[in-house]
């Protein structure tokens, strides 16, 4: 079935769009229902991370069966490997240096998009969705990044924000809605929505667990250590810790789409899961290198023909927003975007004309300052490291993590395979 299948196939329900600034499909995209959108972001959650992207020790049963019925990008990656920064990008399609937001949103940081960005949840609205987000938020201004609706959950717990979303789903609004659905897993430390001190190397995991979740726990012994990091003990603990942060978010997954299904809105629905940046250890995070940047995408539509597939697309976060746009029919005519829909791309392994992508750092906390700018291809990959006289400055729990102190400690010359 195709999507314009899908779309004739699916009850009648003409929905609102505004005035002529909004390019819609024609026929019968533009008289029929239209698709829910579920725009899910992990925080800090590596590619290599997924059963589906053939992790063998890590359990991703859920967001592995969204993979079986969709398509896997294995050349997606955010536009810069920070927290804030990168959320700018997806929510407006639109590079940092265009957005404005180069940093940090919260704190004594304080960086925030210009407020001339039209973002996408926006734009959605003005094309008849309504917008909810829950969990972490983490851009600036609210005024530009404005949502419909706000629901209340712990962000480290994705069951229990699945739950608070069921009433969304049950609603009898026959309006479409966009749904961006934010975890603070697997992300070092307590964070904001949980009772935990800073600890670094927790990765929000307490001892009691939390309400609805089956915590998976991980021996260190077993998990899977990437090249590019020192395999010692330290790193193995906080690897486990990390991949126990990851199963949770899986059962959230199960979760919200069980919540769909009993509704009855997982068949006209697309979920999209996607990370901000890569995990949080030295030589990923808030860095260019590939595990900071190369992440996981999977897309998961109704209309889905080629089940289960991998395609070789090279697309980026900047994308995110044109693709949405495209597929809920509410592309604006007088707005650009640096991205480029990729929902031609869905069905297809071998892509063609997805062959380059672009990425930059400036900041991650305000004393971070260290430019990088990336162009990579297929066979090429170019860094210019414009302050490359500077000391390379860590991210606090970065600098703090056992993994990193103990790579300090050893006297080590070489961090996985990089100078330290």
């Amino acid at each position: 079935m195709t999507r314009r299948d899908f779309v004739r196939n699916c009850a009648a329900g003409v929905s609102f769009l505004s005035t002529t600034s909004l390019a819609t499909r024609q026929g019968p995209d533009a008289q029929s229902k239209r698709p829910n959108i579920i725009l899910i972001v992990a925080d800090d959650h590596g590619r290599g991370d997924l059963g589906c992207y053939g992790n063998s020790v890590v359990k991703t049963p859920n967001l592995d069966a969204l993979a079986s019925e969709g398509v896997r990008f294995t050349n997606a990656f955010c536009t810069t490997a920070s927290c804030s920064a990168s959320r700018s990008v997806i929510l407006s399609g639109l590079y940092n240096h265009f957005n404005g937001q180069y940093g940090h949103q919260h704190d004594y940081h304080h960086f925030s998009s210009f407020n001339t960005v039209r973002s996408l949840p926006v734009l959605l609205s003005h094309g008849g969705y309504r917008t909810i987000r829950i969990g972490k938020y983490h851009v600036a201004p609210e005024e530009v990044y404005q949502f419909d609706a706000t629901l209340r959950g712990n962000e480290r717990n994705a069951v229990q924000m699945a739950d608070a979303c069921r009433e969304l789903f049950a609603s009898q609004d026959t309006r479409p809605f966009f749904l961006y659905f934010c975890t603070s897993d697997p992300h070092r430390g307590g964070g904001k929505a949980t009772d935990l001190p800073h600890q670094p190397d927790r990765f929000g995991n307490r001892e009691q667990g939390y309400p609805g979740v089956n915590e998976v726990k991980y021996d260190p012994k077993e998990v899977v250590v990437p090249d590019y990091l020192p395999d010692g003990p330290e790193c193995r603990a906080e690897l486990a810790q990390y991949c126990q942060a990851v199963s949770r978010i899986d059962q959230g997954i199960g979760r919200l789409v069980g919540h769909l299904k009993e509704a009855g809105q997982y068949d006209n629905t697309v979920l999209i899961y996607i990370s901000d940046n890569g995990i949080a250890f030295p030589g990923a995070k808030t860095t260019v290198y590939e595990p900071g940047l190369n992440l996981p995408c999977i897309v998961r539509t109704p209309w889905q023909q080629n089940k289960g597939i991998a395609t070789d697309a090279m697309i980026n976060w900047a994308d995110l927003t044109p693709t949405i746009l495209d597929l809920a029919g509410a592309t604006p005519r007088d707005y650009q975007f640096h991205g480029r829909s990729f929902a031609s791309e869905l069905e297809r392994e071998h892509a063609e004309g997805w062959d380059t992508t672009y990425a930059s750092h400036t900041f991650h906390e305000i004393t971070m300052y260290y430019p990088m700018r990336v162009v990579r291809e297929r066979r090429f990959k170019l860094i210019w490291n414009i302050a490359h006289g500077l000391d390379y400055p860590f991210a606090s729990d970065l600098w703090e993590s056992a993994t990193w102190q103990a790579t300090i400690r050893s006297g080590a010359r070489y961090y996985g395979k990089r100078t330290v």
